[in-house]
């Protein structure tokens, strides 16, 4: 082979590796409770085919029980393309999923409306989901076929609503419920890093806000009657 040759070879190699590598590429996130911390923890290995409008991830359970009696249980496992929320309940629809055989954990999949994220998250919609039974609510299930700490568990998601979204900003949407968490908490959500709840208006600082209102318009009142 000429060294032309040898130089084109060398070339296409390296674009067929660099492909192989793309396409084995995944993200890894890290996500922790909203108010529990280190007591709600979790990391996901999340991998999206564009071509296929696959997603696959395993979610494994990190959380650090301190406390006897607690077992920090993802019971809930949603996602909320961005932008966050959707005029309609059950947000994006055509989605189909399953979980991975598992001896440890059972979810099963929704892609209706899962109801209500609960830690602040009032303005989240979830497009798709998966919750242990019974109830098929990601504020609900239950905590005996869950997923424990040192657990993990494989889903995949397939869907055309898919369409247009990057690797990043899909596994990034993902919200994740912990139940039977160490006390105070009960129970929590946790999120990636950058994710941040709702805020919501304390009733003191509403009060304020409606006494400066008030104060305001009557200002407006006694300037407008001074001028007639």
């Amino acid at each position: 082979m000429s060294r032309f040759g040898r130089f084109i070879f060398s070339i296409a190699a390296l674009v067929i590796i660099a492909g192989v590598s793309a396409t084995a590429r995944a993200d890894t996130i890290t996500i922790s409770g909203v108010n529990s911390g280190q007591l709600s923890t979790a990391t996901v290995v999340c991998e999206f085919n564009s071509q296929t409008n696959t997603l696959t991830f395993t979610i494994t359970n990190t959380s650090a029980i301190t406390s006897p009696g607690s077992t920090a249980t993802i019971t809930g496992i949603g996602f909320d393309l961005p932008p966050i929320g959707n005029a309609s309940a059950s947000g994006l629809n055509g989605f189909t999923g399953s979980q991975a055989p598992s001896l440890s954990s059972n979810f099963g999949f929704s892609d209706a409306d899962l109801g209500n994220v609960p830690a602040g998250f009032n303005n989240v919609v979830l497009d798709f989901g998966f919750t242990t039974p019974p109830s098929g609510n990601f504020n609900g299930g239950s905590v005996n076929e869950g997923l424990l700490p040192g657990e993990s568990a494989s889903f995949t998601v397939t869907g055309a609503a898919f369409s247009g979204f990057t690797e990043s900003q899909i596994c990034n949407a993902i919200f994740v419920r912990f139940q039977d968490v160490p006390a105070p908490f009960g129970s929590d959500v946790a999120v990636p890093e950058g994710v941040v709840p709702q805020e919501v208006p304390e009733p003191s600082s509403i009060l304020l806000l409606g006494s400066a209102l008030v104060g305001l318009g009557g200002f407006a009142r006694r300037k407008l009657k001074s001028r007639n």
